[in-house]
């Protein structure tokens, strides 16, 4: 299969100081779409997740916890995989920062940065902030109510003096300016691709990269006073998922650079700055892409643990539904602009979107088959401007979604295939197959397939968003396993004159307050 065939998406490495959120669901859902849509469109595809185990503060959070970080980090990544299981995430590798292959890789990198000389011994004096893991300049930094200094993220910073080694970063901002610049597209969405270029326009510090104050880490190759900076080892896990540092794998040939680095847009800096410096610095090439989507809030208030208001993804599904909850994350916000949770936005969106429009359309369709043709797929009559109409919406959908998630807007795709959702329920209601029955038997058999069609399509197209309920939608048009990909899609797919159909059961029902 060709580079060209392939592709490399991942999802950031979750810190593993807490439990998993609606943060982490929302970005690994999103990674997770990409990664079906691109299977079902013939892609080889690379689909990485996992956890980011090490650093002061998982260090500080097993103390905490009476464990030492092993252990600890050992039950809490526990925890994303269990999230990811219960979302039916359809991830290729489960990446750990503590397992030997990456200590390998991050150690790899290194020497590669040290022997290309960029990187020197000398002393760090300045504000880190433990809660984000980050160094921030004097500049950057706000006082809350207590005259405490606080970073932008609204985290305590303190003040850091201890030997460090530095990454060159200075000297990458001409090559970074140029490399966004022949890149135009490696940040999105476009607001936060201006940031970025505003940040480095500005000048770029050297980079304290090591640590000499915890242990909690990867060692610094031949001097193991000094642990590398987590966000090195942690970034690093990208390529260490494609066998890294062995750069002749297969699987590193075949899928790198990635296609999408898939982030909150809290840690854009590290993944569109640092990173993109690391590999240049070190002779590697960076990824294609950065995407920072933005932040939820519970009912139109910040989440946070203080206010015990954070969302538990496992207790959405439980309440709502697993495709109700993967549909709304990504219908309800434009990817990319920050979002607000609330239940009266979910059961507008369950019940006046997937069980009114959609699951009403296949239900009203497939049961008039059932009924009035004996479940049997009928021969169609000539097509009327209106058949024609809606069969060819149906079709242009696939290359409108197609584009829409290249770029990642979920929304938009989404929104597509509602309007030909609408279209199909306006068609039924125009065309009143009840009534042509008895008035045009034949009529109302061409009428009834080109629903049937309409639905088939849908329904293959919707499989990355809600793949159980696109699943049971395709099993009652009986579409076998085979033939649920975009090559059969189209012509090649066609629902056939005379294929019996099983008896329709809905497959979103509405949602109803206890």
């Amino acid at each position: 299969m060709s580079k060209d065939n392939t592709y490399y998406i991942t999802t950031p490495i979750y810190y593993v100081n807490d439990a998993p959120h609606i943060g982490h669901a929302y970005t690994t859902l999103a990674c997770d779409v990409l990664a079906r849509f691109k299977r079902l469109d013939g892609f080889d595809v690379k689909f990485l997740t996992g956890t980011d185990e090490h650093g002061q503060k998982v260090e500080k959070s097993a103390i905490n916890a009476g464990v030492d970080p092993q252990a600890f980090t050992d039950k809490v990544s526990q925890n994303f995989r269990d999230l990811a299981e219960a979302m039916r995430f359809t991830n290729d590798d489960f990446i750990r920062t503590t397992e030997p292959r990456h200590k390998k890789a991050s150690q790899d990198i290194w020497r590669r940065l040290v022997e290309r000389d960029e990187i020197y011994l000398d002393k760090y004096a300045g504000w880190y902030s433990v809660r984000d893991e980050a160094f921030y300049g004097e500049d950057e930094l706000s006082k809350d109510a207590d005259g405490k200094r606080t970073a932008p993220s609204g985290a305590e910073v303190e003040w850091v003096e201890e030997p460090s080694y530095f990454f060159k970063l200075s000297e990458c901002q001409d090559r970074l300016l140029e490399f966004y610049d022949q890149n135009p597209n490696f940040i999105l969405p476009k607001t936060r691709r201006n940031e970025v270029v505003s940040f480095v326009s500005g000048g770029l510090l050297d980079l304290s990269v090591s640590r000499t104050s915890f242990k909690w880490g990867v060692p610094v190759p031949d001097d193991e006073d000094h642990i590398m900076y987590v966000w090195l080892d942690a970034l690093t896990n990208y390529i260490t998922g494609v066998g890294y540092p062995d750069t002749d794998h297969a699987d590193y040939q075949k899928y790198w650079p990635a296609d999408v680095h898939m982030v909150g847009k809290d840690i854009l800096r590290f993944h569109a700055v640092y990173w993109p410096a690391f590999l240049m610095a070190a002779g590697l090439e960076p990824p294609k892409r950065v995407f920072a989507h933005g932040w939820w809030t519970n009912e139109g208030e910040k989440i946070s643990k203080s206010l015990g208001n954070v969302i538990d993804p496992l207790q959405l599904i439980e309440t709502y539904g697993l495709d109700q909850v993967r549909y709304f994350l990504l219908r309800e916000v434009p990817f990319g602009n920050d979002g607000d949770f609330s239940q009266s936005a979910m059961v507008q969106r369950m019940n006046g979107e997937l069980a009114n429009d959609f699951g009403n359309l296949a239900q009203r369709s497939l049961s008039m088959i059932n009924k009035n043709l004996d479940g049997v797929v009928p021969e169609p009559g000539d097509h009327t401007a209106e058949d024609t109409d809606l069969l060819k919406a149906a079709d242009t959908l696939l290359p409108t979604v197609r584009d829409n998630l290249d770029v990642q807007a979920f929304h938009v795709a989404l929104e597509a295939v509602w309007t030909v959702i609408r279209a199909a329920n306006a068609y039924i209601d125009h065309q009143a197959p009840w009534k042509l029955k008895k008035e045009d038997p034949a009529r109302m058999a061409t009428v009834l397939y080109v629903l049937a069609e309409t639905v088939r399509k849908l329904a293959i197209l919707t499989q990355p968003f809600v793949p159980e309920a696109a699943g049971k939608m395709l099993d009652q048009v009986s579409v076998d396993a085979g033939s649920r990909n975009f090559s059969s899609f189209g012509e090649a797919g066609i629902l056939k004159p005379g294929t019996i159909l099983p008896k329709p059961e809905g497959v979103f029902p509405r949602y109803v307050e206890e």
